[in-house]
């Protein structure tokens, strides 16, 4: 069960670093994505529990994919993590990733933006999980919290920003995890043009004898959009 409970937390920091991701901007002045070719962003990643800051810069390619009827733009990362894929298809944003290994390697597709979506507008998305054959399920439930707000990130003024929060619910098996096992707070901010602009990260698990805690702050420090 203990192995069982560190995929758990695997599965948890891995759904919230694809939100933490999502970063390109708009390939229309009200977009809050652009997959136009060689547009990059450059993101620090700041651990608030180490005080450790590390850096990426995501890189818009030339090169579609075609992934369950949808085409897809490839995306590189600096970190090593390998290409990302990212979609918008009407008004909703959509990520492509493959779990790691030690979660099944199982394709699943994150939702993390509705920009036409009103204040307090919410979409759950599903995620089952079956790690040593136990079955772990995560449900990710975001919602619109704000919009046409102004945000300053690294000295950098945005307007129109929608922030939008996601809840954590997980279960192994049938079985949901305790009142107060998991909580989160999770916040990203999108800005016209740029795409996410922030992301606050503070995730702690305490079940079963396992404790670990996520803090954790991504700020876009530049970006060129092509």
């Amino acid at each position: 069960m203990k192995k069982a409970n560190y995929y758990l937390l695997l599965f948890v920091t891995f759904a919230v670093s694809c939100q933490n991701d999502d970063i390109p901007a708009p390939a229309t002045p009200d977009a809050y994505m652009s997959l136009t070719t060689g547009s990059t962003w450059n993101y620090e990643v700041v651990n608030n529990l180490t005080t450790n800051t590390s850096t990426y810069t995501l890189t818009a390619t030339s090169k579609d994919s075609a992934i369950g009827g949808k085409t897809y733009r490839v995306v590189t990362n600096s970190s090593g993590s390998g290409n990302e894929y990212y979609n918008i298809t009407g008004n909703d944003y959509n990520n492509f990733r493959k779990l790691p290994t030690a979660l099944g390697s199982s394709n699943v597709v994150f939702n993390y933006l509705k920009d036409n979506a009103a204040i307090g507008t919410s979409w759950v998305q599903a995620y089952p999980v079956t790690v040593s054959g136990v079955s772990l399920n995560a449900t990710l439930t975001n919602t619109v919290t704000q919009k046409g707000i102004s945000k300053t990130v690294k000295g950098i003024a945005y307007k129109d920003v929608i922030q939008v929060n996601t809840a954590i619910a997980v279960s192994i098996g049938p079985l949901p995890l305790p009142a107060g096992a998991l909580t989160s707070d999770i916040q990203s901010f999108y800005a016209p043009k740029v795409g996410l602009i922030q992301t606050v990260n503070k995730v702690n698990l305490n079940y079963a004898g396992i404790t670990d805690n996520t803090d954790q702050l991504t700020n876009l420090v530049s970006a060129t959009i092509k």
